[in-house]
């Protein structure tokens, strides 16, 4: 969805930001670097930029009180489309913002970027584009080099690898009055504080409500109710979850949009468990706050993303795997008082 095979780096600026609590303290530069060195450009531009192109997530600016002016990085990233001469200026307020906001005792120290790009790609859209960076995990690096009739070693410290960026965003000039449109970036595997003071306290970001993110929603909330919620009312085989699965997942991939009644009657087709989907999915809208739609166009990306979670393997002790495509009917449980064990019998035409 972004690419960014004709975008150029047009201002950079660097400052390092470090943690309250700690006594860490932020240092500003002066002014923007000079990029001089066309391979480290297009090296910046790949450490900076890369790692969005698998994003499909669109986000948007907010703020509680719903005044757009008052979230702090939508105010700086504002002035610096309106006018350039205030991309240092503004840079440095981001990186005190940045530091103003890490009331984490496990948030790291590192460097904070800005930078300012032309024609980068979204949605078929080349726009301008600014964008915060932070890195903060540094690594050791070996050089190998010749000398003389052999070879030496050295090293570098504290070095940043381009294929490591720990956190990222990306400001698209479009949708002002909307909170622009916004990807994020953020490496941290933790869910703690420590790990989303980047979305939530800094960028102060809620998901774009579109096609994407309403097919990404309920496939999952689908995928939680027949996992989890069904064991709470059915006496459900495992084969059977599977199956439930594999016909949600057909249904989406099969059609353009879905709708509620239908999806209900085709692939659960049970009264009594739509309505207890239905509700499911009430209840989720309700605790995230995120309404989904009866109605909407199936987005393909989101289902290719959600496929890789949907599992259709049955496993058996530590024997054997089963793995369930098609039809249910083609596979039956059953037990064996002799043998006091569960097995499953599969009917197949062919071997292959």
């Amino acid at each position: 969805m972004i690419s960014f095979f004709e975008a150029s780096l047009k201002q950079l600026s660097i400052h390092h930001t470090g943690n309250k609590l700690l006594e860490e303290y932020y240092k500003l530069s002066d002014a923007p670097l000079k990029i001089d060195d066309e391979v480290l450009g297009n090296l910046l531009m790949q450490y900076f930029l890369k790692p969005f192109e698998k994003v499909n997530e669109v986000y948007r600016f907010y703020h509680p009180n719903d005044n757009l002016e008052l979230n702090e990085v939508f105010h700086f990233v504002h002035e610096i489309f309106e006018n350039i001469e205030l991309f240092h200026e503004d840079s440095q307020q981001l990186a005190k913002h940045l530091y103003d906001v890490a009331n984490h005792p496990k948030i790291k120290s590192g460097e904070l970027y800005v930078a300012y790009f032309e024609k980068v790609q979204i949605e078929g859209e080349q726009l301008d584009v600014v964008g915060v960076f932070k890195s903060e995990t540094k690594d050791t690096y070996l050089k190998v080099y010749p000398e003389q009739d052999g070879f030496n070693v050295s090293y570098e410290q504290e070095a940043i690898s381009i294929n490591k960026l720990d956190k990222g965003c990306l400001i698209f000039n479009v949708d002002k009055e909307e909170g622009y449109k916004v990807v994020v970036l953020d490496q941290s595997k933790s869910s703690n504080d420590s790990a989303v003071y980047w979305k939530d306290e800094f960028l102060k970001l809620k998901i774009r409500n579109d096609s994407y993110n309403q097919t990404n929603n309920v496939l999952g909330v689908y995928k939680n109710f027949v996992t989890q919620k069904l064991d709470d009312d059915y006496e459900i085989s495992k084969a059977d979850k599977i199956d439930l699965l594999n016909r949600s997942m057909k249904y989406f991939k099969e059609k353009e949009t879905f709708d509620i009644e239908e999806f209900g009657n085709e692939v659960i087709g049970n009264a009594e468990g739509i309505e207890s989907f239905k509700n499911y999915k009430k209840n989720y809208e309700q605790e995230y706050e995120s309404p989904i739609a009866d109605n909407f166009e199936i987005a393909e990306s989101a289902v290719k993303k959600q496929a890789r979670a949907y599992k259709s393997v049955l496993k058996l002790d530590k024997n054997f795997h089963i793995y369930i495509h098609g039809n249910k009917d083609m596979i039956e449980k059953g037990y064996d008082d002799d043998k006091s064990m569960n097995f499953y019998k599969v009917y197949f035409r062919e071997e292959e």
